[in-house]
């Protein structure tokens, strides 16, 4: 009866807080309104001050276009925390922001996603930035896992499932059964790996320096796995590096398609590799159910076919796959009780992250 009335009154409280700790965007959840804010996940510090000047979308804004004592940064790298005091700002802010939503007296409970195969160490680093940006409550939650459960398969029953979450720095690859992750890679082949292919190769075909937004945007635009009909092109302006004046030039769907295609044909045998793993009874309900992409990435046109093409099995691009790992965080909170199993769990023996 007590443990009832104080989980009433802590429901009554504070807010529940689903948070997709992204490299390229973080989406948060509050429990009863779904997804509520997806912001980059860029923040601008003075220098001189040590202060923050702006974090997500005006942040990234910013970015290539600050002067001297003022830096746009990324705090995190291939899904993990590479700058601690600037990751638990974003946090604070991204919490204050969601909490604006609807005032509650306590701190959230918060569910957080993280890429498959983070050391200890790393999750740790997760868990004291989310506290200390005011977290009363914190659990950790594989992003694939949280990706499953947030495209509603059915990660509980004995039969395997298949899920391929292309993000900003990494691309988690994971088999799913009975409530845990059977085979799984993590690669550092995702978007922002595919961002820089496309600036190397505008650099070394047209000799033009372009910066990551400029790549970012051509990729959204015109970038394909496979021929489009017609041709898709798009402008992009930048430095030319013999002459140190500006440059634009028209580029075509071919030239980013061989720009990206190293990088999707590693993808594309890490996708065998976890398959050519996976136990034969679990794999032939994946050949039945299909593989589910979510993420950036799964937006890419024609990656689902070409990936269909080389494995064998159908392959299926979730509805909003940019949303897939907060959702199931929202889940996860809506019911913790239910995936307590399915959340890594607290290293209380572990050194505090600084």
């Amino acid at each position: 009866m007590l443990k009832k009335l104080r989980n009433k009154f802590l429901k009554m409280t504070s807010n529940d807080i689903g948070i997709d700790l992204g490299t390229a965007n973080t989406l948060v959840y509050v429990s009863g309104k779904g997804v509520v804010i997806n912001e980059p996940s860029v923040v601008a510090v003075n220098q001189k001050t040590g202060r923050v000047v702006a974090v997500g979308a005006q942040a990234k804004a910013m970015l290539g276009r600050t002067p001297g004592h003022i830096i746009a940064v990324r705090p995190l790298v291939d899904g993990v925390i590479s700058d601690f005091e600037v990751t638990e700002e974003m946090l604070s802010y991204l919490i204050k922001k969601a909490e604006g939503l609807s005032k509650k007296m306590l701190g959230p409970k918060v569910v957080i996603g993280v890429p498959y195969g983070v050391t200890n160490v790393e999750r740790r680093a997760v868990r004291d930035a989310a506290k200390n940006a005011g977290a009363r409550e914190v659990h950790i939650i594989e992003e694939p896992m949280s990706a499953a459960i947030g495209i509603r398969l059915p990660v509980r029953e004995a039969t395997g499932s298949m899920v391929i979450d292309i993000g900003g720095g990494t691309t988690d690859i994971a088999v799913i059964s009975l409530g845990g992750i059977v085979r799984a890679k993590n690669l550092k082949i995702a978007g922002d790996k595919l961002n820089n292919d496309i600036i190397s190769y505008i650099r070394n075909e047209f000799k033009i320096l372009i910066g990551e937004k400029t790549a970012e945007e051509v990729k959204m635009a015109i970038a394909s796995v496979l021929p489009c009909k017609p041709p898709l092109e798009t402008t992009i302006r930048g430095r030319d590096l013999i002459t140190g004046l500006p440059r634009e030039v028209i580029i075509t769907d071919s030239d980013i398609r061989e720009a990206i295609g190293p990088s999707v044909d590693i993808l594309l045998e890490a996708v065998k590799e976890v398959l050519e793993t996976t136990p034969p009874e679990i794999l032939s309900d994946v050949m039945r159910n299909g593989i589910h992409v979510v993420g950036g990435g799964a937006l890419i046109r024609g990656l689902p076919e070409a990936l269909s093409d080389y494995v064998g099995i159908p392959v299926f691009v979730s509805d909003d796959p940019l949303t897939a790992v907060a959702r199931g965080a929202g889940i996860v909170l809506e019911e913790l009780h239910l995936f307590e199993d399915m959340l890594i769990q607290n290293e209380d023996d572990l050194p505090p992250a600084r």
